[in-house]
């Protein structure tokens, strides 16, 4: 119970540099010219140099593992605060100007055969770049070997998600398949290279 009442305060500190990070990105990506590089840069920043800090305080165990969920929890209440603001209404595609930026994916004109190569990409391929760096986890990260086994057991359907979501929200396919190749290669040549050592 004392370790608990000793984690409070970190662990709102970690809640916070959450919300702040997403808070952070999520104005970057909502601005009507692109992306806005430092609030990007300043987000990651803060979220990673939060983990960073409390896997110093706490202990790389607990602190990785108590920065994951907080911040997950900070960044999850600034999503849901914004979830009841509605979108303005659309432009019809007489009137849109043309020098606008690309069209999102959902707008295109569907096909048969792109569908499926998303899926192909999105599914068993996103599959193999989360497990190439989940296998990165479980070899480089400090710990038990059995804690490490686990986290990045954890880790690997997150992973997963967040290919499968980016690879369905981007509309040019061979950087899909790029950049999903290149971190399988990459991920498992590295987790290679740490076991062998």
């Amino acid at each position: 119970m004392i370790a608990l009442a000793g984690l409070a305060p970190s662990g709102l500190a970690l809640a916070l540099a959450g919300a702040g990070s997403a808070a952070m990105l999520r104005r970057s990506w909502r601005h009507r010219q692109g992306m806005i590089v430092p609030l990007v840069a300043g987000g990651w920043m803060v979220l990673i140099g939060a983990a960073v800090l409390a896997m110093l305080a706490i202990g790389p165990i607990k602190g990785l593992a108590l920065a994951a969920t907080m911040q997950s929890a900070g960044a999850l209440a600034v999503i849901w605060q914004g979830r009841v603001q509605r979108q303005p209404a659309r432009m019809p595609r007489a009137e849109a100007v043309v020098g606008d930026a690309a069209p999102e994916p959902l707008e295109q004109r569907a096909r048969l055969w792109r569908g499926v190569l998303r899926v192909l990409l999105a599914g068993p391929l996103g599959m193999v770049a989360a497990l190439a760096l989940a296998l990165c986890l479980a070899v480089y990260l400090p710990g038990d070997p059995r804690t490490r086994i686990v986290l990045s057991g954890l880790a690997m359907p997150v992973l997963w998600g967040l290919a499968m979501t980016w690879t369905l929200a981007d509309r040019r396919l061979l950087r899909a398949l790029a950049v999903l190749v290149g971190t399988s290669l990459l991920g498992l040549g590295i987790a290679a290279l740490g076991g062998a050592a």
